[in-house]
């Protein structure tokens, strides 16, 4: 059940030209709604970073929405097309790290719809309120650093961005493939990317081996030990000296 007397603390990035309009419009016309939202302006949806999103959770937020154009009235053609594929792979990132994906929120409002602003701005606040506080324990902060260090990886962010035109243009050899077939690829290369970032952040407390590894992530030592093998072609770990017949990894250059 809610808490009536709790107040999350909710973030929303409005897009410039109509969400914010719409916000602006909903503040002169007098129209009430949910006070614990804090709004930052951005100059479009597309442009809102995967990594504010986190950067918002791990400081203390309980929830993030993000507004946008309705599709065919963005102000760069695209952007709100960008942003529904990023938003999208954040949804999922964030419910791989073991938070509830419905935290983060994606909609549209124009600039005459002060209302519509109003009414998804509450929505969004019960379902917080239903959902509770985000209590971060070391654990889930772990899996949120990681998510971060994901979101943040060239690889994840370029195949992201690109997922709208490959989809409509097809990728460098002239192959289109369907969204469903593209998502899960995006999908295979987001949860790849999760696990090496989880066990950086594991290696960020000392040297261990690919048991104890296995052990704290709760994943099996032949799928460890090949993510540490990519970690070290990549230059980000390296192994060291040898504990009881195993051989410690530790992250490069620590």
């Amino acid at each position: 059940m809610a808490n009536e007397s709790w107040k999350p603390s909710i973030i929303g990035f409005m897009c410039n030209w109509c969400s914010y309009a719409g916000a602006d419009l909903a503040g002169t016309s007098r129209i009430q709604y949910s006070p614990e939202i804090r709004i930052i302006r951005v100059l479009c949806s597309g442009r809102v970073d995967p990594k504010w999103i986190i950067k918002a959770f791990l400081k203390g937020a309980d929830g993030v929405i993000v507004l946008g154009c309705h599709f065919g009235d963005c102000h760069y053609i695209t952007g709100n097309y960008q942003a529904e594929k990023k938003i999208k792979a954040t949804q999922e990132i964030l419910e791989m790290a073991g938070l509830e994906k419905e935290r983060l929120y994606l909609d549209w409002v124009s600039a005459a719809e002060g209302m519509r602003f109003a009414k998804l701005v509450d929505q969004f606040t019960d379902k917080i309120r239903k959902l509770g506080p985000l209590k971060l324990d070391d654990e889930k902060r772990k899996k949120l650093t990681a998510a971060l260090l994901t979101v943040s990886n060239d690889k994840v962010r370029w195949v992201v961005g690109r997922e709208f035109s490959i989809i409509k243009d097809g990728n460098a050899f002239g192959e289109k493939l369907a969204p469903y077939e593209f998502h899960e690829q995006v999908k295979s290369i987001i949860k790849d990317n999760l696990k090496k970032s989880l066990i950086m952040a594991v290696l960020k407390s000392g040297p261990k081996t690919v048991r104890e590894i296995a052990s704290e992530l709760r994943e099996s030592e032949s799928e460890i030990l090949k993510q540490l093998v990519d970690l070290m072609r990549l230059d980000k770990v390296e192994m060291g000296e040898v504990k009881d017949r195993n051989p410690l990894f530790a992250l490069k250059g620590e």
